[in-house]
């Protein structure tokens, strides 16, 4: 019996198959290689000592899936699969719609016709939009400001009224705040294909001489020091939060919404002077005014998490930057961290 992971390949998914491998449970990776490496596949083999099998395919392609499901006695799905960034969704807001929606429904018809009713999906704390209240509880209304957060509501929608309709099913929606970080070995973390849209890989593409200096977006906010406050979580703690959910949908039927955090914030420059004295490096940065649609302050309340699943978040913020520097050190050529030298 197998756990499939789609989207296994990527950063999320590569801590979640490390983190159910050490927890003894046996995994297929499916994975269309647009935002992995290949190489991915054989660290993770390397860290969880097992052979794992990767598909090579798309979800949408719900005859692949449904072959997959069936030869590798898959009972349980982790849908990691997706595109993620806000600023590419608001260009391109057809192939978000396609690759999010439109594959998660793929992805629920080939589960049910080979009668696999146990799914975690991969949300997002976009789902909140404009926080009304701090910290953010899964009772806050749903809304989004950008067809990426739309498609993660769509999907989450998607997946309730199923778990309606058929009681069967159980669901686990888990609504990632900021994932940074990488495992301790050093050989998996977050390696982005194109231009980087989250801060962490900015800022080691700055510490290795890739770009000449970090934008920070607003010093005039209503926090300590002016700058934005987000709940950053260390990756390996994320992908813990998966096994937890897995574990917890094998006695609990119906569809479930998680917070994944840290349940506190902290601000860009808290972050930048955490980094800095784990690297030693000293990243130059440069004041520009607010981004519009950015908001002060974003963190969790994860007591739902921490009481429901027993998880709870437990690396600092100098291991999740320590962890990230590791990673770029022992890999210099990787997109997101390649050496200027």
């Amino acid at each position: 019996m197998s756990i499939l992971l789609t989207g296994g390949n990527g950063y999320i998914g590569s801590h979640v198959a490390v983190a159910l491998g050490l927890a003894g449970r046996k995994i297929v990776i499916l994975d269309n290689g647009s935002n992995s490496s290949i190489n991915t596949i054989s660290k993770i083999e390397t860290i969880n000592r097992a052979h794992v099998p990767y598909v090579f395919g798309d979800i949408r392609d719900m005859k692949l899936i449904t072959k997959t499901l069936r030869e590798h006695d898959v009972t349980a799905v982790i849908h990691l699969a997706g595109l993620k960034s806000v600023a590419e969704s608001i260009e391109k807001p057809l192939d978000y719609y396609t690759n999010n929606v439109e594959g998660t429904i793929s992805l629920l018809k080939a589960m049910n016709s080979q009668g696999i009713r146990n799914l975690v999906f991969s949300s997002s704390a976009t789902v909140y939009g404009t926080p009304r209240q701090l910290p953010l509880d899964e009772t806050h209304p749903t809304s989004a400001t950008n067809p990426y957060g739309r498609t993660k509501i769509q999907s989450e929608e998607i997946l309730a009224d199923l778990a309606r309709a058929q009681p069967e099913w159980r669901i686990a929606c888990l609504r990632y705040f900021n994932p940074v970080g990488a495992h301790q070995s050093g050989t998996i973390g977050e390696s982005p294909k194109g231009i980087p849209n989250n801060l962490m890989p900015i800022i080691t593409q700055v510490a290795l001489g890739q770009k000449s200096q970090l934008d920070i977006f607003g010093t005039d906010y209503p926090t300590p020091d002016g700058t934005g406050i987000r709940d950053y979580i260390h990756v390996m703690d994320l992908a813990e939060g998966h096994a937890a959910a897995l574990q917890f949908l094998e006695s609990h039927a119906g569809w479930h919404a998680f917070n994944l955090g840290t349940g506190k914030g902290h601000t860009v420059l808290e972050l930048l002077e955490s980094f800095e004295k784990a690297s030693g490096i000293s990243i130059p940065r440069k004041i520009s005014p607010r981004r519009p649609g950015d908001v002060a302050k974003c963190y969790a309340n994860v007591d739902k998490a921490n009481r429901t699943l027993g998880w709870a978040a437990n690396r600092s913020l100098h291991e999740m930057c320590s962890s990230t520097w590791n990673f770029c050190l022992n890999f210099p050529r990787t997109t997101t961290c390649t050496s200027p030298h």
